[in-house]
């Protein structure tokens, strides 16, 4: 075949319908006449299911689900007898995760299991005795009219009879029972895990009368004579380190000394409970509890450095700066018979932020 008789063969194609047109030919106009409305398609056959024709499948299927909900019964109040029985420190090994801490882990995998079984229960339930079949609805203002609304309402009551829950009470019990007793872990939860009321913790220290001043974090006992003016030691309580919870009581100890010219102080309060010029404060910002680390040694000022509060050491650690409200309290400090900073009582005020019983 020549080129003649190849491009007369393929306009020939073109005038067909439905055929391919070559990358060459350039832009060939169709007819057009796409509809104005589409044919509906339609659903295709309904197919039933082994539990629509079966009624001994259809109570296999019912039981399978109360079954999942009985389980989900189960795992809950397992879940209340552990959160009682067990302690929160217990450990175990566990095969393919090592120790752990067996509390968390019967906690997660009862509660876990019990909203599963929960879960399970109600798709078996819905695929396999709930209507499965299609519908379809034309769109329609939002608002339905009066006789349709009444339909919707109607249309909801036969979907409760079609779920068959008056047919079988065994689903319905169970699965009331299922869903009651897992409302109950969370309210447990709520009342039980905000723990102990917190009674005086919030309000005192470590420091005792006669406990010496350490450094941070080397735990060496400070003299009066290594504190120079001008200068500024970090301090906790000797013996802090073998609290029960360190942790937290090294987050209410801690003490800031510095010393100062007797002269420059301003309140005599602040100079009877120091120490030929050393003085100590809390620590602990009276605003929401940040270290106050910076000491501005010319103007004898403490800072914050979370939100600039700013102390004034020369006036009893007062407030001249930033959100805090209140000045930081003061340790009342002496020494001992071998020359040795020790606390003379302990904070008579609760340190770091307000709290609710204390406003």
């Amino acid at each position: 075949m020549n080129e003649d008789s190849t491009e007369s063969a393929g306009a020939d194609d073109t005038s067909s319908p439905g055929t391919a047109v070559r990358l060459d030919q350039g832009h060939i106009e169709g007819a057009g006449g796409i509809p104005e409305r589409f044919a509906d398609p339609g659903l295709p056959p309904h197919v039933h299911r082994l539990a629509d024709r079966d009624e001994r499948a259809a109570r296999r299927a019912e039981l399978q689900v109360a079954t999942l909900f009985v389980i989900s019964m189960v795992a809950t109040v397992i879940f209340l007898v552990a959160y009682f029985a067990i302690d929160q420190d217990t450990y175990g090994y566990i095969p393919g995760i090592g120790r752990a801490n067996l509390y968390n882990v019967v906690l997660g995998v009862t509660l876990g299991l019990s909203l599963l079984c929960i879960g399970l229960g109600a798709v078996h339930w819905a695929k396999t005795l709930m209507p499965d079949t299609e519908v379809t609805e034309d769109r329609h203002p939002q608002r339905s009219p009066d006789p349709v609304r009444r339909r919707a309402v109607e249309s909801i009551k036969e979907g409760v009879e079609a779920s068959q829950m008056a047919r079988r009470p065994l689903i319905k019990y169970t699965l009331v029972g299922a869903l009651g007793l897992f409302g109950l872990p969370p309210l447990v939860q709520l009342a039980g895990s905000l723990g102990p009321l917190p009674k005086a913790e919030l309000s005192t220290t470590f420091w005792r009368k006669g406990m010496r001043l350490v450094r941070d974090p080397e735990m060496t006992p400070i003299k009066a004579t290594d504190v120079t003016v001008g200068s500024v030691f970090h301090v906790l309580p000797e013996g802090i380190d073998k609290a029960e919870h360190v942790l937290e009581e090294k987050a209410k100890a801690a003490v800031l000394i510095v010393r100062l010219e007797p002269d420059d102080i301003l309140v005599p309060k602040e100079r009877e409970w120091g120490y030929q010029g050393i003085v100590a404060y809390s620590k602990i910002c009276t605003h929401v509890g940040c270290p106050v680390g910076l000491y501005e040694q010319q103007t004898h000022h403490l800072l914050c450095p979370c939100h600039q509060s700013t102390f004034d050491v020369t006036r009893d650690a007062k407030v001249i700066f930033g959100p805090a409200h209140r000045p930081l309290p003061q340790l009342k400090i002496s020494v001992n018979a071998q020359g040795y900073l020790v606390a003379d009582q302990g904070f008579v005020e609760p340190v770091g932020p307000s709290f609710w019983e204390r406003g």
